[in-house]
């Protein structure tokens, strides 16, 4: 994973409203929640709820899959794990002793 794909990544969840929204995606597991279900937990208007949807499908934190005339929102944990670990893997770099 690239700098700049992480920094979207993070920059998506630096929202008070999208970071609630983004815990109630991880809560609800591999499963995800489709539209309303999600508005009924979060409790937002349904446009304030679509923008911020998209603005996280598109840095690539979830994922939006239609199922007939349901739309399910599921966290991409693969893509949050690669990266955590591209900042993580930094971790502690400038401490090591040679």
């Amino acid at each position: 994973m690239e700098l700049n794909d992480v920094a979207l990544c993070l920059e998506a969840l630096a929202n008070p409203v999208r970071l609630q929204v983004f815990r109630t995606l991880v809560r609800s597991g591999a499963d995800g929640l489709n539209f309303g279900q999600l508005q009924e937990r979060i409790g937002i208007p349904r446009s304030t709820l679509a923008h911020h949807l998209n603005t996280m499908a598109q840095a690539g934190v979830l994922r939006q899959e239609r199922d007939g005339r349901e739309v399910f929102n599921r966290v991409d944990f693969a893509r949050l794990q690669q990266a955590l670990q591209f900042v993580m893997a930094e971790c502690c770099q400038d401490n090591r002793r040679t």
